[in-house]
C-alpha cells in the first residue's frame, strides 16, 4: 500500500509539474497584467515579452540599414524643468531607463543601455506602436486600399455597426476624436483601459471589446485619448488589405526600413495584433520610424509614406487638437495631437510617439534629431500627479540634449 501511495504521489507531482509548465506562459502573463501600474519593477518583463505572450513576428530585413556613427557627445549633467534643476543621471535612473539613443542627421551621437536593455533587445513599445499603425494606414491610403479617411470606418468594418464607431470618420479615429466613452485611468482597476488589458491576462478578443464601446460625444469635436481607437485602426487595416497587420507592415514598412531585428506583435486568442501597444522592437529600429518621418517619408530615395501623410500626421488641424487649447484649459498634459502622433507646443516643429512607462520616439526636424528613450518607470501612473508620469519632463530633457549637440 505504501508503494502504491508513493507511486500515486509521484504521479500527482509529475502531473502538477507538467501542468505548471503548460500554464507557465498563462501564469506569467496574468502576473504581468496584474502588476502593471502597481509600482512593481517591470524592466525584465519589458525586455522579455516574446517569451511571455503569444506573438506574431515581423522578420528582420535581409538588407539591414545601419545608422552611421557620428561624433559622440556627453549628456548634459542637468536640465531645467518647472523652474528647477534636474540631475540627468537621477532622471534616467528614476525612470528606469533601459535605452537612450540620440541621432542627428542620420548619425548616432549617443547610445547607451541599462538594466535589461541592450542594442539587440526588443523592448515593449506601449503606445509608441500607435504611430507605426498610423504610418501603415497612410500607406494603405496611398495604395488605394483605403479610399479616403473621410469615409466612415464602418464602411470597411461593418462589425462595428451599432457601437460608438458606427458612422465615425477614419480621420476622427486617427485623431483620437472618435467620441467614444472611455476611461484611460491606469490607476483605476475598473477603468476601460484596465478592462481592456485583462484580455492580456485572461484571453479573449480585442476586436470584440472594441464593439462594446458606446458614444459619449459628437465625433470630431473633442480629443480624448482612447487606446481602442487605435485597435479600430488595426481592424480597418486588416479589412482593407485582406492581410494581418503583421504581414502588411512587414512588407510595407519593416523590410523597406531595413529593420535589424525581428519585431514582435502581441496577439490575442483570435491572432489579432494588440496594435494599441503590443509592438516589441529594438531602440535602433524604433528610431527608423522617427527618421523616416523626419525625412518626409522618403527612405534612401524611396517614398515609403507619402510626404502629405507625414505632414498631416504631425499637424493638429482643428482647435480641439491644438496644444494651445489644452494649455488654456489647464490640461496636465498640454500636448497637441495629429494622426496618432503627439505634437507639443514648439517653434521647431517637434513631435513624438509616446507610450506609458516613458517610451519615446522624439523628433525635432528643425535640428535634424531623432531620440529614442525606452523605459520601465515603475512609478508610472501610481498617482495622478505629474511626478508619476514625467512625460513633460522627458520632453524638456530631450530639448536639453538637443542643445548639447550644438
Amino acid at each position: 500500500m505504501k508503494k502504491i501511495l508513493i507511486g500515486a504521489g509521484a504521479l500527482v507531482l509529475v502531473v502538477a509539474i507538467g501542468a505548471g509548465l503548460y500554464f507557465k506562459r498563462e501564469i506569467e502573463r496574468a502576473s504581468f497584467a496584474a502588476t502593471l501600474f502597481s509600482g512593481a519593477e517591470q524592466y525584465e518583463n519589458f525586455a522579455n515579452i516574446a517569451n511571455m505572450f503569444p506573438v506574431a513576428t515581423m522578420s528582420a530585413s535581409r538588407t539591414p540599414f545601419q545608422f552611421e556613427e557620428g561624433e559622440k557627445i556627453q549628456l548634459p549633467e542637468s536640465f531645467e524643468y518647472n523652474g528647477k534643476s534636474v540631475q540627468t543621471a537621477d532622471f534616467l535612473a528614476e525612470t528606469d531607463t533601459g535605452a537612450l539613443l540620440v541621432i542627428e542627421n542620420g548619425k548616432v551621437r549617443y547610445e547607451d543601455y541599462w538594466l535589461s536593455g541592450g542594442r539587440d533587445v526588443q523592448w515593449m513599445s506601449m503606445s509608441v506602436a500607435k504611430s507605426f499603425i498610423s504610418a501603415s494606414v497612410g500607406i494603405a491610403v496611398e495604395e488605394g486600399l483605403i479610399r479616403t479617411i473621410e469615409e466612415p470606418v464602418t464602411d470597411y468594418v461593418p462589425s462595428l455597426a451599432g457601437s460608438a464607431y458606427d458612422g465615425v470618420r477614419i480621420k476622427d479615429i486617427l485623431q483620437m476624436s472618435s467620441g467614444a466613452r472611455w476611461n484611460e485611468d491606469y490607476s483605476d482597476p475598473d477603468s476601460d483601459i484596465n478592462r481592456f488589458g485583462q484580455i492580456l491576462a485572461l484571453g479573449g478578443s480585442l476586436d470584440a471589446f472594441a464593439a462594446t464601446l458606446e458614444r459619449e460625444r459628437e465625433p470630431g469635436t473633442y480629443n480624448h485619448y482612447n487606446s481602442t481607437d487605435t485597435q479600430v485602426l488595426g481592424m480597418l487595416l486588416t479589412a482593407a488589405t485582406g492581410r494581418t497587420v503583421t504581414d502588411y507592415m512587414e512588407e510595407k514598412l519593416w523590410h523597406p526600413l531595413g529593420m535589424e531585428a525581428n519585431g514582435y506583435w502581441i496577439i490575442d486568442d483570435q491572432n489579432m495584433e494588440m496594435v494599441f501597444g503590443g509592438l516589441n522592437a529594438t531602440a535602433r529600429d524604433y528610431a527608423k520610424l522617427g527618421e523616416l518621418y523626419r525625412l518626409g517619408g522618403n527612405w534612401n530615395g524611396t517614398q515609403i509614406v507619402s510626404a502629405d501623410w507625414v505632414k498631416s500626421s504631425v499637424t493638429p488641424d482643428a482647435p480641439h487638437l491644438l496644444p494651445e487649447t489644452k494649455i488654456a484649459a489647464g490640461d496636465p498634459f498640454p500636448v497637441g495631437y495629429g494622426y496618432q502622433w503627439w505634437v507639443p507646443a514648439s517653434t521647431e516643429g517637434e513631435y513624438a510617439a509616446i507610450g506609458v512607462y516613458n517610451q519615446f520616439i522624439f523628433v525635432n526636424p528643425t535640428r535634424g534629431t531623432v531620440m529614442v528613450k525606452l523605459s520601465a518607470n515603475s512609478d508610472y501612473a501610481t498617482s495622478l500627479d505629474e511626478s508619476a508620469y514625467r512625460e513633460m519632463e522627458t520632453i524638456e530633457f530631450f530639448r536639453a540634449v538637443t542643445a548639447a549637440l550644438d
